[in-house]
C-alpha cells in the first residue's frame, strides 16, 4: 500500500449529504477567511469517488462548506481543497481509523456535555444551602419574637406588683392613716392641718382640692399647690 497523503481536490467537484444549513454562517464565514490566510486547511478532508470526476463527503462537512465560503471570496484562491480520497484499496483502512477517531471526538463531546451537568448539580447545592439557612434564620426570628413577648410578658407582670402612684385627691380620701401622716408631714404639711384632713375626710370625702381648701383651716391655695407639686414629684 502507498503511503497516504492528501490531494488537491477542486472545490466544485465536491457534493455534501449534510445540509450547510446544520452550520452557521459565522462558522463558515471565519473559517473560510482563515483558510484563505493561512494557504489551506489544516485538517483535509475524506472523500469518496462517485464518478469520474466527482466526490462525495465521507468526513469534513464543515470544511468543505467553508473551502466553498472561501472560493466564493476569493475564485483563484479558493478553487481547490486538501483530501483525502478514499481508494478500493484503502477505504476499510481509513473508514476504520475514521470510526475511532469519531468514537474519540463523541467521548470528549459527552465529557464536556457533563460539565453543565455537574454545574447544575453544583448550584443545586448552592440553593439547598440557601434553603436551609433561611429556613435557619426563620427559625431564629421566631425564636427572638417568642422570647421578646415572654419578656413583654414578664415585664408586666413585674410592673404590676410594683405599687403605682396614688393621686393626692384619691389619696386624702383613701389612703391609710398612718401612711397618709407620713407623706403629709413629708411633703411640710404641719400637723394640725393633718388632724383636720384626717377628721374632715372621716365626715366626708373631698370632692375637688378646691373643696379642700375651702374645708381645712390653715391650708390655702399657695400651700395646695406646693402639696400637689410635691406629690407628683415625689410620690
Amino acid at each position: 500500500m502507498k503511503k497516504l497523503s492528501p490531494s488537491l481536490v477542486a472545490v466544485k467537484k465536491i457534493t455534501s449529504a449534510v445540509p450547510r444549513s446544520n452550520f452557521t454562517e459565522a462558522d463558515l464565514e471565519k473559517l473560510a477567511r482563515l483558510i484563505l490566510e493561512s494557504g489551506g486547511l489544516i485538517n483535509p478532508i475524506i472523500v469518496r469517488r462517485n464518478g469520474m470526476d466527482a466526490y462525495e463527503i465521507v468526513d469534513g462537512d464543515l470544511e468543505y462548506y467553508a473551502a466553498a465560503r472561501a472560493k466564493e471570496i476569493e475564485p483563484q484562491k479558493g478553487e481547490t481543497i486538501g483530501a483525502f480520497i478514499l481508494e478500493e484499496e484503502n477505504e476499510e483502512l481509513l473508514l476504520e481509523q475514521l470510526k475511532i477517531l469519531r468514537k474519540t471526538a463523541s467521548t470528549d463531546n459527552k465529557t464536556v456535555s457533563e460539565v453543565p451537568q455537574q454545574s447544575s448539580s453544583f448550584e443545586q447545592r448552592l440553593t439547598n444551602i440557601e434553603t436551609r439557612l433561611e429556613n435557619r434564620i426563620n427559625e431564629l426570628k421566631a425564636d427572638y419574637t417568642q422570647e421578646k413577648q415572654a419578656l413583654i410578658e414578664r415585664v408586666k407582670d413585674v410592673e404590676s406588683r410594683i405599687p403605682k402612684p396614688v393621686p393626692l385627691l384619691s389619696a386624702l380620701n383613701t389612703q391609710k392613716e398612718s401612711q397618709l401622716r407620713i407623706n403629709l408631714n413629708s411633703a411640710g404639711i404641719k400637723s394640725q392641718i393633718i388632724d383636720h384632713i384626717i377628721k374632715q375626710r372621716e365626715l366626708e370625702p373631698f370632692t375637688s382640692f378646691e373643696n379642700v381648701v375651702q374645708r381645712i383651716k390653715g391650708l390655702g391655695d399657695k400651700t395646695m399647690i406646693k402639696l400637689i407639686d410635691y406629690w407628683q414629684r415625689y410620690l
